[in-house]
């Protein structure tokens, strides 16, 4: 069995049922200790839009929300839905949907432990994440490096090489005409994406979250009226995809129909595993740039940052799941039985007249772009917990190679690689929510009701060697 076979088996089994039972369960788990955190859902999104400018921070709450929601709303909500419902049938979307539900109280948690243990560099900046709740909360500094290592080391792949490769991909695709000018425009598309890439973040997490609050609610509306321009063209057949959704959760089935017969283990599983890799709940990703936000206390940033696993999965991914399973009940000519996520979510977007296609075009794109973006903070924060921030300089200069090598080269295997990374970096991430639910469930309890407003009083300690790094 070759090298790239063996990782393949590794990726699948990792993202099969060992990460689906870790991570749910701590779904479940989180939110009977958070008092199910969900039911505040709505006063979460009031505070995502509210500035809180007089306390610690580097970036507004919002900042720090569009930001980490860059990384997470990828290619992922659309192909990757697309992929799931052609390996496991019409009922991964129900599975994909119920983990956003519960996975809202895994990151509410992990944001929470995030905030309360971050640091302050010597000349001001906030640093947190996993890594310090574990080295501050749990003394096990040991895995805070381990986490630390696999983010900033995954995040190349699944971050950076693989996005600008979508991004080239979906430009060749659409306005090559021959192989002569697929090469040229590689190379063109390379230059450019890296030039503007280098620009956002050359500036740091400040410059990141201006584009950020700009470029993810635009983009994210605009794919979304796609979707409801499709809902509304197969209103006749809502009904009935919501039926098959549901029973096929519960279901066995048969492939017909146009679509792939599949197993309860099957849609379960594959529902699972797409959404918790696309909400990134429990990943330990996201709590690194909530803990630059500007923040009375550790409970206002963690509410705020759960409504992203919300848009993300119970939103956006669930609306491409309507319109992928409505569009295959109601076109004979999208064949869902195909196994190419990719290619099922273009027949269903080709059927809006004119602009379909282009709707779809500039949401992989301006969604690729953005999570090579948000990516790239989480690395770096990784990186600057490792070496220092004498690291920042070498990590830009890397990450825009990435970007230009990604962008010109296959990268199955890198793919796979980020995958297990991805995958392991859960792990470290998720002891630490586990060890410190009680310190989660008491923050929790302590900012309730009017107390939501109260301003964190404990000082936030400034370490001598952010410089050098924990190494």
């Amino acid at each position: 069995m070759s090298f790239a076979a063996v990782i393949k088996n590794v990726g699948d089994f990792l993202w099969g049922w060992p990460l689906i039972i870790l991570l749910f369960g701590t779904h479940l788990f989180m939110t009977v200790r958070t008092g199910f955190v969900q039911k505040d859902i709505f006063k979460a999104i009031k505070l995502s839009v509210t500035r809180d400018p007089d306390v610690d921070g580097d970036v507004s709450q919002f900042g720090a929300l569009t930001t980490a929601l860059a990384s997470t709303i990828g290619t992922g909500n659309i192909v990757g839905v697309g992929t799931a419902i052609a390996l496991g049938g019409p009922g991964t979307v129900f599975w994909m949907w119920l983990t956003g539900i519960f996975g809202i109280a895994t990151k509410y948690s992990e944001t929470l432990i995030a905030v309360k243990y971050r640091v302050r560099s010597e000349d001001g900046t906030m640093l947190g994440g996993a890594m310090y709740a574990l080295h501050r909360g749990l003394k096990m500094k040991w895995l805070g490096i381990v986490f630390a290592f696999l983010a900033a080391v995954c995040a190349f792949g699944i971050g950076c090489t693989v996005q600008s490769n979508a991004i080239v991909a979906n430009i060749n695709q659409n306005f090559a005409s021959d192989a002569k000018s697929e090469k040229i425009l590689t190379y063109v598309s390379a230059i450019v994406l890296c030039v503007i890439v280098g620009m956002v973040i050359i500036g740091g997490i400040k410059s990141i979250s201006k584009v950020s609050e700009k470029l993810v609610p635009f983009m994210a509306a605009f794919y979304v009226i796609g979707c409801l321009i499709i809902l509304v063209m197969n209103a006749d057949v809502l009904g009935e995809t919501v039926k098959v959704i549901v029973t096929s959760a519960f279901t066995s089935r048969a492939a017909t129909g146009g679509f792939v017969g599949s197993t309860v283990a099957a849609a379960c599983r594959f529902g699972f595993a797409r959404g918790l890799f696309s909400n990134e709940s429990g990943m330990g990703s996201a709590p690194l740039v909530a803990s630059a936000a500007q923040t009375r206390n550790p409970k206002r940033q963690a509410l705020v940052s759960m409504t992203g696993t919300f848009w993300d999965t119970v939103v956006v991914c669930l609306m491409t799941g309507l319109v992928l399973v409505s569009s295959i009940i109601k076109n004979s000519s999208i064949d869902g039985l195909s196994g190419n996520g990719s290619e099922l979510t273009a027949l269903a977007f080709g059927k809006i007249p004119v602009i379909g296609t282009s709707i779809l075009v500039f949401g992989l794109i301006t969604f690729a772009f953005s999570t090579i973006l948000g990516w790239y903070y989480y690395g770096e924060r990784c990186a600057v917990y490792l070496f220092g921030e004498r690291a920042i300089p070498v990590y830009k200069v890397l990450w825009v190679l990435g970007v230009f090598v990604g962008s010109i080269v296959e990268l199955n295997l890198i793919w796979d690689i980020a995958d297990i990374l991805n995958g392991l970096m859960a792990i470290p991430n998720i002891v630490a929510v586990l060890l410190l639910s009680g310190v989660i469930a008491k923050e929790t309890k302590k900012y309730s009701g009017a107390h939501i407003d109260d301003k964190d009083e404990s000082d936030v300690p400034v370490i001598s060697n952010s410089k050098k790094g924990v190494l």
